[in-house]
C-alpha cells in the first residue's frame, strides 16, 4: 500500500504570459514548409529499400516449417546436438562483439 497523505492534487502553472504549442503544430508546421520547397524525389535505393523492409516485414517470425522438422527429429530420438558447434558460433559471437565497429 502507498501512502499518499499530505498531497494536494492542485494545477501547475507553467511559463506564465508565454504561448505553448503543441508538438503536431511543430510537426504540421515542417511538413507545410517542406511541401512549399517544392516536389520529393525518391531514388531507386530508396524504393529498393522499402520494398526490402516490406518484404523482411512480410515474413513470419518464426521458421514453422523447421520448427516442426526439428521437434520431429526430437519426438524419433535422431536431433543431435553438437557442442563443437554450440562452442564454434559462442566464440564467434564473442569475437562479433569484441570488434570495434567500422
Amino acid at each position: 500500500m502507498t501512502k499518499t497523505s499530505g498531497y494536494q492534487n492542485r494545477p501547475v502553472q507553467v511559463g506564465t504570459g508565454k504561448s505553448v504549442s503543441r508538438a503536431g503544430d511543430t510537426a504540421k508546421g515542417s511538413v507545410e514548409s517542406a511541401a512549399a520547397a517544392g516536389p520529393v524525389k525518391i531514388t531507386e535505393q530508396a524504393r529498393q529499400l522499402a520494398a526490402l523492409k516490406q518484404a523482411v516485414q512480410a515474413l513470419p517470425i518464426v521458421d514453422e516449417a523447421r520448427v516442426v522438422a526439428i521437434r520431429l527429429a526430437i519426438e524419433q530420438g535422431q536431433y543431435e546436438v553438437s557442442p563443437e558447434r554450440i562452442a564454434q558460433k559462442l566464440l564467434q559471437i564473442e569475437s562479433d562483439l569484441a570488434e570495434p565497429e567500422k
